[in-house]
């Protein structure tokens, strides 16, 4: 059982993982590769809605990833984007980072070799991550407009989604541990924390929601 305090402090984790951007048009998308294919889902909605000329899937495989994912998380959105009839000429795929920093990297690296200018980008990603995502990003890659973006759903809808509760509270937790540590490591840019997030952190984590915490700072990227 998850207590009615665990509850709410989750709730408060996920509401400042949203950045609350407004979407508007960029130079392209960039959907981070996941176990999720709703980020795919939801940046072929985005570049149908005439959000982004182009599309880059960034992403190999994880261990959540490997069985349900096979080809690599970023051809398996290439693939879905298809089905929801985005062209393939509007996609590119980077089909080898690992973590958050290498999505930016790599992708920022595909899309100079093609030689596309990009002065903004519509950053999708998980609903619980656009925070961490956005962080990430803007240390990485200082001189673009970033756009934050994610399925626009409610955290009782992505739980149902998943399937898993604890298991999302986990990633929650994990996702807020890291925008409290990775700025030390130069990972991504440093962010105030509200007291009452960092508090509910804490509570949860003394709870033990803790299977994706990092147990070390850890000398990668995020």
């Amino acid at each position: 059982m998850i207590s009615k305090q665990s509850w709410a402090d989750a709730r408060r984790l996920w509401a400042f993982q949203q950045m609350g951007h407004e979407v508007r048009p960029c130079s392209v998308a960039i959907g981070l590769g996941s176990h999720d294919l709703g980020v795919a889902d939801t940046t072929a909605a985005l570049y149908r809605d005439g959000m982004a000329p182009l599309i880059v899937f960034t992403g190999a495989t994880s261990r959540t990833t490997r069985d349900r994912m096979p080809r690599g998380e970023a051809e398996h959105y290439r693939e879905r984007a298809l089905e929801l009839g985005v062209p393939a000429d509007a996609i590119l795929v980077e089909p080898n980072a690992r973590n958050t920093g290498e999505n930016i990297t790599f992708s920022r690296a595909l899309l100079a070799d093609e030689g596309i200018a990009v002065s903004s980008v519509l950053l999708v990603s998980k609903p619980y991550e656009e925070r961490r995502a956005y962080a990430t990003a803007r240390k990485l890659w200082p001189d673009v407009k970033w756009v934050c973006a994610s399925t626009p759903m409610s955290f009782a809808e992505y739980i149902t989604s998943i399937g898993d509760q604890r298991l999302v509270v986990d990633m929650l937790v994990g996702a807020q541990q890291r925008l409290m540590i990775y700025p030390h490591e130069g990972f991504m840019i440093h962010q105030e924390i509200p007291a009452d997030v960092g508090a509910a952190y804490r509570r949860l984590v003394a709870d033990g929601f803790t299977s994706r915490l990092v147990p070390t700072a850890p000398a990668r990227w995020s």
